[in-house]
C-alpha cells in the first residue's frame, strides 16, 4: 500500500469516523435481522420437510430456486412493489440465506438415530417434547453450521443495500465506484471482510463452546 492511499485511507477516518460507524451500525443491523428472520423461516421449512416428507421436494426446490435469482435482480424487481430502503432489501437477503439454512435443517434431523427417538418415546415423551429435547439438540451442530453460511452470504451481500438506500457499508464501497477513489473502495470491501471473517469466528467459537461433546452417528 502506497504512503499517498494511507494517508487518504488515514484522512478519510479522521474526517469522516461518525459516518463510518453509522454505516458499519447499519449493515450490522440489516445482517442481523435478515440472519434472524432466514433462521425462522429456514428452520421451520426444514421441520416441516422432516415430518412431511411429500412436501421436502417442493418446498427446498421452491427455496433454491429463488436462490438461483441475483440479490441485485430481486432488489430491482421489488422496488416498484415495496419502494426503497430497508424491506425490498431484507427480503433479497432473507431469500439468499434460507437455502443453507434449510438444507442443514433437515440433514441435522434427519442424522438424529432412529434408537434414540425410540427411546425417548419409550421414556414417555411427547411428540413435541422429542422434538425439542432431543431432535434439535442432536441437530443443533449441523443447523448452526447452516446459520453460520448464511450470515456470511448475508453480510457480504448486504453491501447491495445501499443501492436502494437501505445503508450499510455498500454506500462506501458505491461511492468509491463513483469517484473512483481506491480508498474507500478498501475502507468499505475491508471492513465487510472482517465483518464476515468476524461472524464466521463467532459460530465457531459457540460450536466449540455450546457442542463440546457431539454425537457423532457410525
Amino acid at each position: 500500500m502506497s504512503v499517498n492511499l494511507w494517508m487518504q485511507i488515514s484522512d478519510y477516518f479522521f474526517n469522516n469516523s461518525n459516518d463510518y460507524w453509522v454505516s458499519v451500525k447499519a449493515h450490522m443491523e440489516i445482517s442481523f435481522y435478515a440472519l434472524l428472520l432466514s433462521a425462522l423461516i429456514g428452520i421451520t421449512c426444514g421441520h416441516l420437510c422432516v415430518k412431511h416428507k411429500q412436501y421436502e421436494r417442493w418446498i427446498v426446490s421452491l427455496f433454491q430456486v429463488l436462490r438461483i435469482v441475483p440479490s441485485l435482480a430481486v432488489l430491482l424487481l421489488l422496488i416498484p412493489i415495496m419502494g426503497t430502503g430497508t424491506g425490498p432489501a431484507m427480503v433479497a437477503l432473507v431469500l439468499l440465506a434460507i437455502p443453507p439454512i434449510l438444507m442443514n435443517t433437515v440433514a441435522g434431523l434427519e442424522a438424529v438415530p432412529p434408537f434414540l427417538l425410540e427411546a425417548a418415546y419409550g421414556a414417555g415423551m411427547s411428540d413435541r417434547q422429542v422434538l425439542w429435547k432431543v431432535k434439535f439438540p442432536l441437530a443443533a451442530p449441523i443447523m448452526l453450521t447452516g446459520i453460520k453460511t448464511a450470515a456470511i452470504e448475508i453480510i457480504a451481500s448486504a453491501t447491495l443495500a445501499a443501492k436502494i438506500g437501505a445503508g450499510g457499508l455498500g454506500g462506501i464501497i458505491f461511492t468509491g465506484l463513483g469517484l473512483n477513489r481506491m480508498d474507500l473502495l478498501l475502507v468499505g470491501g475491508i471492513s465487510v471482510a472482517m465483518l464476515s471473517v468476524a461472524a464466521g469466528l463467532s459460530f465457531d467459537l459457540t460450536d466449540r463452546f455450546l457442542f463440546k461433546y457431539k454425537f457423532v452417528r457410525k
